[in-house]
């Protein structure tokens, strides 16, 4: 018996290796790169630091730039369209673009992570109105990122890394109330980069700086989180992007590890892709993340200042 049993911890290690073996090469490429667009600069299509995704009322891939202070609008295949914002004493002017939604009536809302404003434009790309504004204060606005309208309360969710917060509005600009603060504890953030809104109402707060996904119901209460520091499956380094599908998954990017993590929305890993690089399917400095009705993925490949379109392909 003594003989026997390192023979069988030495057979188990070899088949449970070879089984985690066989899951990792599955997961590192589940999804196939489709094209990429963009290059660094800031003539039309090029980009100096792109932050997030929406899909306005034409079917376009409307994508914000920080540093070049504009949204371009491009088809799914990349073909550039138009842009709007840059910086200035416009109304319609832009200091530092990042989170971007569209309402149901393709009025398109953009966060000026500078200013604290909310944006509103026409689905023409004029704009319509501001609210908000620098501040703690309720309906004020620090360092805002990513933002969701919720396709069942039609409240407009924005991610305030600067104030630690998640804030909502109505579709008109008016404050309805905000949750969360700084810490680490259930509920409490570290600097939100992106709150995204599921079919039913739950959102899906980025806790970046606690490199975790907060849930919270529709009010602001507390469900539950998933993740911690880490580079294994469902670990997560400085998460950024959020995108949630119809049929009930997350997919998250992150800064830390370069990588896009493919979840159910309890948190249940199911698959990974990407490495540091700038090749096709390679990332660096990963922001921003939008799945579209036909099951695309677009990833905001800042270092790379370009665009990533990737396709499933057994998942």
């Amino acid at each position: 018996m003594k003989k026997t049993i390192p023979i069988i911890v030495a057979v188990a290690v070899v088949v449970v290796a070879g089984i985690l073996a066989g899951l990792w090469r599955t997961e590192a490429h589940p999804y196939e790169w489709v094209a990429s667009w963009g290059s660094k600069g800031s003539d039309d299509g090029q980009f100096l630091y792109i932050e997030d995704f929406a899909i306005d009322s034409k079917g376009n891939i409307l994508v914000t730039d920080a540093l070049t202070s504009t949204v371009q609008a491009f088809s799914k295949e990349g073909e550039f369209v138009a842009k709007f914002g840059g910086k200035g004493n416009e109304k319609g002017s832009l200091e530092k673009p990042e989170g971007i939604a569209v309402s149901k009536d393709g009025r398109i809302y953009v966060a000026d992570y500078l200013t604290g404003f909310i944006k509103v434009y026409s689905a023409d790309f004029n704009h319509l109105k501001t609210f908000s504004g620098l501040g703690t204060g309720p309906g004020m606005t620090s360092e805002s990122e990513f933002m969701d309208f919720s396709p069942v309360n039609g409240l407009l969710y924005i991610a305030e890394a600067g104030n630690h917060r998640v804030s909502v509005f109505d579709q008109e600009g008016t404050f309805k109330f905000s949750f969360g603060e700084y810490g680490s504890g259930r509920g409490q953030l570290n600097r939100p980069e992106a709150a995204k809104v599921a079919s039913d109402g739950t959102v899906y707060v980025a806790d970046l700086g606690n490199h975790r996904i907060q849930v919270f119901s529709a009010e602001g209460k507390f469900i539950r989180k998933f993740g911690k520091e880490g580079n294994g499956p469902g670990e997560f380094r400085r998460p950024a992007g959020i995108t949630l599908t119809k049929g009930g998954k997350i997919f998250v990017t992150e800064i830390g590890n370069n990588r896009v993590q493919k979840l159910n929305q309890d948190g249940t890993f199911i698959c990974m892709w990407g490495t540091e690089g700038s090749e096709d399917g390679q990332f660096g400095n990963l922001h921003g993340i939008l799945s579209d009705e036909a099951g695309n993925i677009y990833v905001a490949d800042s270092a790379n200042y370009r665009v990533q379109k990737f396709r499933a392909t057994s998942m």
